[in-house]
């Protein structure tokens, strides 16, 4: 298909574009070790207009990629170990993009389980939006790559996912508002394997004590992460 015409599917708010993105398949082509991923689940981020969302206090260094062209990889690194890989959508200016959250690897099985030092099932290489940019090795590199260009190769189903396969909910450990029932914007297709384990963000040490009256205050107790590193960690787009 017409690359131009792909990006002009992508060119609407993420939200909508979901649907289109299950299914799709996305190639990194390194030169040496290509990879290619059937994807199964997403993630949608809406911007300004999302609490979750890298870009909801505006534009930034880090996340100036989200504000571009649709059809552009913005890969973010988090918690100070991994990568995770989204699909800029909508027009330019509005920061809306699909987190790649799990799929299928369906080319290039020995090199994604290399790079993913051979987990048990291969259900688990991309199972996981860290998981699948190891397994395709996407990196901070990547950012702003065109995915219809030689290095990435973007090819979206001719018709959006099944509805009676299309499944939502709340998305996975974002805090906050933003990691709500009011925000069901997690996408995936029922009876993937490789969909990943929903879980809620994690609440705050202080949050977690207020909440039981019986819990232990000794000075041994070791703090837990902050909330903003968890947002940082879990949130995209």
């Amino acid at each position: 298909m017409d690359p131009a015409l792909q990006r002009t599917r992508l060119a609407h708010p993420a939200i909508e574009v979901a649907p289109l993105l299950l299914g799709a398949r996305l190639t990194h082509d390194d030169g040496e070790q290509p990879v290619t991923v059937r994807i199964t689940e997403v993630e949608a981020y809406m911007g300004a207009e999302d609490p979750g969302s890298h870009a909801f206090r505006g534009q930034t260094a880090r996340n100036a990629t989200m504000f571009g062209e649709a059809g552009h990889l913005y890969v973010y690194f988090t918690y100070g170990m991994h990568y995770c890989a989204n699909v800029v959508c909508g027009t330019p200016g509005n920061a809306t993009g699909l987190l790649l959250r799990a799929g299928e690897i369906i080319a290039g099985l020995d090199a994604a389980r290399n790079r993913r030092n051979n987990p048990r099932l291969d259900r688990d290489l991309a199972r996981g939006p860290a998981r699948l940019a190891q397994a395709l090795g996407i990196d901070r590199q990547l950012d702003g790559t065109d995915v219809f260009s030689d290095r990435l190769r973007l090819v979206l189903p001719e018709h959006p996912a099944d509805p009676l396969r299309l499944q939502t909910g709340p998305r996975v450990g974002v805090s906050g508002p933003g990691g709500s029932s009011a925000y069901p914007w997690r996408y995936w297709l029922a009876g993937e394997p490789s969909v990943s384990v929903y879980r809620p963000a994690a609440k705050p040490r202080g949050a977690r004590r207020a909440a039981d009256p019986a819990s232990s205050t000794a000075s041994s107790e070791v703090p837990a992460k902050s909330a903003s590193a968890a947002e940082i960690r879990t949130e995209a787009g």
